[in-house]
């Protein structure tokens, strides 16, 4: 009997789902799926991989031999496919219970968790073991620019994956990353996320302390102890525990003589507080160096050399939509990046600032995801943007789904920040209108720094069509 099986996703058109999709459709497996409207590039994606899909959902969309259903969290309850499954008693998976059963036998699980910075993590831990020879599979949540995708199957002993705190399906109700058998885990940050799901701090932190204690005696656990809630987790497993640290130079890996270029990073790289090997990194900011931090500490656990390090850093290429230079029209320069919470923002237009220096930086925020948009980090924000020359807040995608009373104040966030007219500040009531703003307000030398967990209206594509 063949193990190649009958497949079909919906809705199939996600970030994870899509990848997930082509790795099962490259083992051999027959997959189809059904989505509303997709654009590039996943539709492309699916397209070049000769999956078919449906348009919109129904019954008649399964395949009559199908196997197995695998639904994303995007599905709702109500789904007529995910239903249909069910009626006909099919094997129904979640998406992280998919990857745990086809993507994860034979291999050590290597997971990337935290609030902020687990896409660029994970990718910089898949490449450097890839580009040092190991091979590894890896599914991570961003486009690797090195490869021209963000998933790979690997003939390596090591599967690295991003782990989300985020739910899996509806009827899995649990994060992500509780299905994915850790051996080696880094836990880079804990702060309030997902407003939708997790009602305070101390049920995310729950979420964290479930998956730290799932990984063995045998596994590491990387944390970073800058975090005081995620050094606080260190007692939590049996595993040996492994610290990275910018604040303390004798934990088991830490970073001195820290130089920020517009090229990048240089920093000497500190094991147990002795030099090992000075390193260049392309990534900037501080939270880029804890990142790398974490990333070499997961590497050299599994084997990786200093040298070898000291060679495939400076060759890591990035992730699309993290400070990615999309163009420049008339000496204005538009950078796309994926930042929507607080601290991510303020990270960003720091780092923003030591790629760029001497330019003025727009901050662009869509206020795009159930947390971003809520009245509650209205503070946050206010201080956050405090590191941008000039700022446009775009209208909430979600403001009915949030309501008045719960939404942020945009007026309020550009009257602080404009600070009686010194610098530009604008609120406008649709995406369409920031063009015109621009065309009016900036000038050769700015940077446009927009920052969406979406798509924020095709933007990006618009101002370099219409600056």
């Amino acid at each position: 009997m063949s193990d190649f099986r009958r497949i079909h996703m919906v809705p199939i058109g996600g970030t994870a789902m899509v990848p997930l999709a082509a790795l099962l459709s490259e083992e051999g497996h027959r997959v189809t799926g059904s989505d509303r409207a997709l654009y590039p590039p996943m539709s492309t994606l699916l397209e070049t991989l000769g999956i078919p899909v449906a348009s919109g959902f129904a019954a008649e969309h399964v395949p009559a031999d199908a196997d197995t259903v695998i639904v994303g969290n995007a599905a709702l309850r109500d789904n007529v496919e995910a239903a249909e499954a069910a009626r006909r008693g099919l094997d129904v998976l979640s998406l992280p219970q998919a990857i745990r059963r086809h993507l994860l036998p034979g291999k050590t699980s290597v997971v990337i968790t935290g609030t902020h910075g687990k896409t660029t993590t994970s990718a910089l831990t898949a490449w450097l073991l890839h580009d040092s020879g190991r091979d590894p599979g890896f599914l991570v949540g961003g486009e690797m620019k090195n490869f021209g995708r963000g998933y790979r199957r690997g003939k390596g002993p090591h599967f690295v994956l991003e782990g989300d705190e985020y739910n899996a399906a509806f009827f899995d109700r649990g994060p992500k990353f509780l299905h994915y058998e850790p051996r080696r885990l880094f836990v880079g940050n804990i702060e309030f996320d997902h407003a939708d799901l997790y009602p305070d701090l101390d049920a995310v932190v729950e979420a964290f302390r479930k998956v730290v204690r799932l990984v063995p005696r045998e596994g590491v656990v990387v944390v970073n102890a800058d975090d005081p809630r995620v050094e606080a987790l260190a007692g939590e497993t049996a595993a040996t525990v492994v610290r990275v640290s910018l604040d303390h130079p004798d934990a088991d890996f830490s970073a001195r003589d820290v130089a920020f270029g517009e090229d990048g990073t240089g920093f000497t790289l500190l094991e147990a507080g002795l030099p090992t090997a000075r390193l260049s990194s392309p990534l900037l900011g501080v939270h880029n160096v804890r990142n790398a931090l974490g990333a070499i500490a997961l590497v050299r656990g599994l084997g990786l050399s200093a040298s070898e390090i000291e060679r495939a850093l400076p060759r890591f290429a990035g992730v699309r939509r993290r400070m990615d230079v999309r163009g420049e029209k008339h000496g204005i320069l538009v950078v796309d990046d994926f930042a929507h919470h607080p601290t991510a923002v303020k990270g960003t237009l720091e780092a923003a600032h030591s790629r760029f220096p001497g330019r003025r930086v727009w901050a662009l925020f869509e206020p795009r995801s159930n947390t971003a948009g809520r009245k509650m980090f209205e503070e946050e924000y206010a201080e956050a943007f405090g590191a941008a020359d000039a700022l446009v807040v775009a209208p909430v995608f979600h403001a009915e789904r949030l309501g008045p009373d719960n939404q942020i104040d945009r007026d309020a966030l550009v009257r602080r920040f404009a600070h009686g007219g010194a610098r530009p500040a604008f609120a406008p009531a649709t995406i369409d209108e920031i063009p015109e703003i621009l065309r009016r307000e900036a000038r050769a030398g700015d940077v446009l720094l927009l920052m969406s967990s979406g798509a924020f209206g095709g933007l990006p594509e618009r101002l370099l069509d219409e600056l």
